[in-house]
């Protein structure tokens, strides 16, 4: 529940900052008979994306061949890390020119008076963050054995405050550390894709896709099995593991160790 949490938490907070700086400079521009164009424009950004969350269960496990429904969830957590992992980058780098692209964006489109890019402007925005969305917790439940249920409950929260935390900074909180906490999901959020690719790495090992060299490297489910209730919290949270193959802890070990230099190198540059 923590990591669907995290990743709706994230991903709406980047959702909704975008859509209240749409909606602050279409203020600051005196055009706000435009604001409801861009609700429309997000309630059919989440629209799409529960169609797309539909379609993704649906396809993933409504597949009769199981060897084919391995390779295709092998397929989406080695996708979802690649996503994840680029996701933190890419906000790192380009998150100081987001707000000036925007408005230059906007102005364009009031000047012409184009309402249906006022709309899609917003509906990229929310459907962008909410197919991440999906992807991720398909990979979660896939990998992770994460009860829908428990999944749902953590991206209702993450959702819930995210709207609240960009209200705030919409109404001039100047108090709230936006940039630390960016900078530090962005931490956590790679160590959730280091689980999903260890989980993939497992997946193709157990389908044949990869050797297994050493099966279990070291055991100690006697101290915290990954099967217990603690044990699949932090399974599913880091990727917890209590008797990896080799192959599992060699492959997760470097994705963390390339994955926090990078993430050290990119934040010091975006200072």
């Amino acid at each position: 529940m923590l990591a669907s949490f995290l990743i709706t938490l994230r991903e709406g907070l980047e959702a909704f900052l975008i859509v209240g700086i749409i909606l602050s400079y279409l203020s600051r521009l005196q055009v706000k008979q435009y604001h409801k164009y861009i609700y429309l424009g997000v309630m059919l950004g989440i629209v799409v994306s529960l169609v797309l969350a539909y379609i993704f269960q649906v396809v993933i496990y409504g597949m009769e061949n199981e060897l084919y429904q391995h390779y295709l969830m092998i397929f989406i957590l080695l996708f979802a890390t690649l996503v994840l992992s680029y996701m933190v980058f890419w906000m790192s780098n380009q998150s100081k020119q987001i707000k000036g692209e925007i408005e230059e964006n906007l102005e364009r489109l009031v000047t012409a008076g184009n309402i249906a890019g006022m709309v899609f402007l917003a509906f990229l925005a929310v459907l962008r963050e909410g197919f991440e969305s999906v992807l991720f917790f398909s990979s979660l439940s896939i990998g992770e054995n994460i009860s829908a249920q428990d999944g749902l409950i953590g991206a209702s929260l993450g959702i819930i405050v995210s709207i609240i935390l960009v209200y705030a900074l919409m109404k001039g909180v100047k108090n709230i550390p936006i940039k630390a906490f960016f900078k530090y999901t962005s931490l956590l959020i790679l160590i959730i894709a280091g689980g999903l690719f260890g989980s993939a790495v497992s997946m193709m090992q157990a389908s044949g896709l990869a050797p297994v060299f050493m099966p279990i490297v070291y055991d100690i489910s006697h101290i915290l099995d990954d099967r217990s209730l603690i044990g699949t919290f932090l399974r599913a949270l880091f990727g917890y593991n209590s008797s990896p193959s080799l192959l599992h802890l060699l492959s997760w070990a470097l994705y963390m160790s390339s994955a926090v230099i990078l993430w050290k190198r990119s934040y010091a540059y975006a200072k």
